[in-house]
């Protein structure tokens, strides 16, 4: 059974958008890219058309990946979610205890995750120590760096 996993509508949108990419242009170029290198002789000996046929099954492997896990996806309407603790898709400013540096995440689903626009995985070990706190409390988060102790200083949607 496939994990249910929670979407913002844009990151539903987008998910929707690369499957009928890959679908559609994704698979043309690729049954080009075999086209091509079958004309170019002995199928037996040819590594083009052997890298060709190992891309298209990467390919579709991908395709049926991203189908299952729309089929699994579910919206969330952000307008209804409680502020009073951490939740997916929230959005909550940290300050680390120890140097006094804040920070603000969105806590997303993993294709979501995108840290340069403070979109953070829900299975990330930083969200996974935050999920269920409210604001004022501490988390004290093992991260690769050794423990790190969070306060939460805002809960938004």
């Amino acid at each position: 059974m496939t994990e249910v996993t929670y979407y913002t509508q844009e990151g539903l949108d987008k998910l929707k958008e690369e499957v009928h990419y890959l679908t559609t242009t994704g698979r043309q170029l690729i049954s080009k890219a075999i086209a091509e290198a079958r004309d170019k002789g002995d199928l037996s000996e040819n590594a083009e058309y052997d890298a060709a046929k190992e891309a298209q099954g990467l390919h579709e492997a991908k395709i049926s990946k991203l189908k299952a896990t729309l089929a699994s996806a579910r919206l969330i309407d952000e307008s209804k979610l409680d502020t009073s603790k951490v939740l997916a898709l929230s959005i909550v400013k940290i300050k680390n205890v120890k140097n006094g540096a804040t920070m603000t995440y969105q806590l997303v689903a993993e294709t979501e995750a995108d840290m340069k626009i403070g979109k953070i995985s829900v299975k990330s070990p930083i969200a996974q120590g935050l999920l269920g706190k409210s604001v004022g409390d501490k988390a004290e988060i093992e991260v690769p760096a050794g423990k790190i102790e969070f306060e939460i200083l805002e809960i938004s949607r």
